[in-house]
């Protein structure tokens, strides 16, 4: 008999975990049409103009009356989403039972003189503008091939090219110089290599002093206008940051000091059901031992906001919180922009309807450990404070990815039911909500959640194996599929003019 989930028992609709056809029973309903897997089926006779409630909150409106039974999707179901969360007040969060469970307590790292702990030791080179971006990947392949591997201790050579730098103003400048002066600062790098041009408003003096003291021996820099073959001083500078590098070797850390981003792209019905919901649970296992977890996307949380205020450590991080998600909302106004205007059409072809309804399985990435910090665009968060911090970024794959790792995030927990290639300067795990995208993209997906859907049940046992993968990849075990496809990419937040 196919089957549906209701999530929480005031829930006016169920998800299809198998799709329907007019006709078939599942549990105590019969579809009245057919209904694709990841889809709504109505568990009642709902009426025009009536809140909808999945989660357990409200997803939306029915624009019409919905029999029990038939699908509930967009042509019978619209977003509430209009104003600013204002009749929300801060409660102290009651306090909630540690996981009897606790991760392993340390794991191999490349402890820095600065005081960070990298989980890879490689070279980065990283542009001021776009202008150099062909230089800078040639340099960075070519001292790949020739210093990278096991024997030299150095994990890769990458560069990170990006089309801005010059013509910006104002905030638009400033939020690509401190995205790559975050860049700069990551301790998965050993060392660095800054590549300018020399007549961009990005000039390399300004990224110094956005930088602040930096290390000769860790970070090198010139600008190609300067010198007569970029491409040959690229390789000379990258040769002497490798001798630097070399002197790492991996060290047992105390996994307080390590750093994990959530994010989801290319959601689907199954998202909030399995994928998040299991990264949610290996994230309160780290956050628990003492971990920093991160969760971005502002606009995906939009319609959740309540559940995120409720967690909040203090007075102060509460009204941070709300802050954050009231600007948010503000930008889009600026705009002139509807804040619903998520969900994209791969999510709406996969099941998800409303934002708030996206929004709802989105967050669940985070868990149910106190919020503790919320960082602004490409803030660093402060490793061992634990427990979740919620970082500035647009809901867009790539530019909060980037942020995540911005903030210090030393791999990402990347969920997805559409599947995407996409991965970020440090280790990107992809999780897979349904097990027919991990079976056709092996080559992307490096852990499967789709097994929830029959058995829920296991969720302990599968945050178990994940939890056991996460380690792994920090401690150079085992790579993340992004590292071994080369999908690497950084993507920057751009709001303001272009000259």
């Amino acid at each position: 008999m196919p089957q549906v989930i209701q999530i929480d028992s005031t829930d006016h609709v169920a998800v299809c975990l198998t799709a329907l056809r007019s006709g078939d029973r599942a549990q105590a309903t019969t579809a009245l049409e057919e209904i694709p897997a990841g889809h709504k089926i109505a568990l009642r006779d709902i009426r025009e103009g009536e809140l909808v409630l999945k989660y357990g909150h409200v997803i939306g409106r029915a624009t019409k009356p919905i029999r029990v039974g038939e699908h509930v999707h967009l042509h019978n179901l619209q977003s509430t989403l209009r104003d600013d969360v204002t009749n929300i007040g801060w409660t102290e969060p009651a306090r909630r039972l540690a996981s009897s469970q606790s991760p392993a307590q340390y794991f191999q790292g490349f402890r820095r003189p600065t005081g960070g702990v990298g989980i890879r030791n490689e070279i980065w080179i990283v542009n001021t503008v776009g202008c150099v971006n062909q230089a800078s990947q040639r340099i960075a392949a070519a001292a790949h091939a020739e210093l990278a591997g096991t024997e030299t201790g150095i994990d890769g050579v990458h560069a990170f090219p990006h089309p801005f730098g010059c013509s910006q103003l104002g905030d638009d400048l400033n939020y690509t110089r401190r995205v790559l002066a975050a860049l700069v600062r990551h301790p998965n790098a050993a060392a660095v290599l800054i590549l300018g041009l020399g007549c961009e408003n990005n000039q390399m003096k300004l990224l110094l002093e956005q930088l602040g003291a930096i290390a000769s021996d860790r970070v090198r820099y010139f600008n190609a206008q300067e010198v007569t073959d970029e491409f040959e001083e690229g390789m000379s500078q990258v040769r002497e940051l490798a001798q630097y590098a070399r002197t790492f070797k991996r060290e047992p850390v105390s996994i307080r000091e390590l750093i994990v981003g959530t994010k989801c792209g290319g959601s689907d019905g199954f998202s909030g059901i399995t994928a998040n919901p299991l990264v949610g649970r290996v994230a309160d296992r780290l956050c628990d031992a003492g971990a920093t977890v991160l969760l971005s996307e502002v606009p995906e949380m939009f319609g959740a906001e309540e559940s995120l205020l409720q967690r909040a450590k203090s007075r102060e991080v509460f009204d941070q919180t709300l802050r954050m998600v009231n600007d948010f909302r503000g930008y889009f106004r600026r705009h002139n922009q509807p804040i619903d205007e998520n969900p994209a059409p791969g999510n709406k072809a996969g099941g998800i309807t409303t934002l708030a309804e996206k929004s709802l399985g989105c967050i669940q990435k985070g868990g149910r450990a106190p919020v503790t910090q919320i960082l602004e665009y490409a803030e660093p968060a402060r490793p061992g404070s634990g427990g979740l911090g919620l970082v500035t970024a647009p809901g867009n794959d790539g530019v909060s990815g980037t942020a995540l790792t911005a903030a210090g995030s030393h791999l990402i927990l990347f969920t997805t039911g559409r599947g995407t290639p996409m991965g970020f300067p440090v280790p990107t795990l992809k999780i897979s909500t349904n097990t027919e995208l991990a079976a056709r993209k092996p080559q992307w997906i490096d852990f499967d959640a789709g097994m929830l859907v029959n058995e829920p049940d296991r969720i302990d046992t599968l945050g178990d194996e994940l939890l056991k993968l996460v380690l792994q990849v920090a401690s150079g075990e085992r790579k993340a599929r992004n590292e071994t496809n080369g999908c690497r990419e950084i993507a920057i937040w751009k709001d303001g003019v272009t000259v």
